[in-house]
């Protein structure tokens, strides 16, 4: 079991693990950032770990949150081949930090720092190649970060020319936004628009499904809906 690694990181690492966290399987480690690349390595080639096998490497927004903890969760989940357990290693960086990079620990964090700095604009010191991997070099800002502006239109830049070539023109603010995009704003604002379960009680807002009105009074299943099979 994976418990068997909290345990470990604790008899070698001591408080620099800062937290931990077993729900459903899912255990997880929190570190500081100077730790990172350290307690990664170790994961990997700990005879008691084993984690080499890397499964993906993401960040989580909490502009909420600061200034009392950093902004950005930075977390990697790896595998091991051999033992069969997994296990996710997480930090927390501020705005304008740096990360070291896990790309000398598993190749595979490659592309995925290079996605998580794309997207959140995190910066990976020591990746060997950091630049944007999903949009253009001319694209203004980090579209995962939760205060990017839903009313912004990309692309930013002008139509090349090409010959014998028929150009669409960018998106309207109203056709380029991701589906179920909410106003952030609104959401600091207490309206009854979270998404997110950790975010709808720090509002004081319904925390899941169950607890909507809907769940509450009965909803009517897919069968029993009207020209539904």
């Amino acid at each position: 079991m994976s418990t068997k690694i909290l345990d470990r990181l604790k008899a070698v690492f001591g408080d620099r693990i800062l937290e931990t966290s077993s729900f459903r399987g899912d255990d997880t480690a929190i570190v500081a950032p100077k730790d990172w690349r350290e307690i990664a390595l170790f994961l990997k080639t700990d005879a008691q770990t084993v984690l080499d096998h890397f499964t993906d490497l993401t960040a989580v927004d909490y502009p909420e949150r600061v200034p009392s903890l950093p902004r950005f969760d930075v977390v990697v989940r790896a595998r091991s081949m051999s033992k069969g357990h997994r296990f996710a290693l997480k930090t927390r960086v501020g705005e304008g930090q740096e990360l070291d990079s896990l790309y000398p620990v598993w190749r595979g964090a490659n592309w995925t720092e290079r996605e998580c700095f794309d997207m959140f604009g995190i910066v990976f010191r020591g990746h060997p190649d950091l630049r944007r991997v999903l949009l253009y070099p001319e694209f203004v800002g980090h579209p995962l970060r939760k205060d990017y502006p839903i009313e912004r239109t990309q692309p930013l830049v002008q139509y090349r020319d090409a010959d014998s070539i028929q150009k669409l023109p960018p998106f309207g603010p109203a056709e380029g936004q991701p589906f179920a995009r909410i106003d952030w704003a609104a959401r600091l604002q207490g309206e009854d628009l979270q998404v997110a379960p950790a975010l709808a009680v720090q509002q004081g807002q319904k925390r899941n499904t169950s607890e909507t009105s809907a769940a509450q009074t009965g909803s009517p299943r897919p069968a029993e809906i009207p020209g539904k099979a």
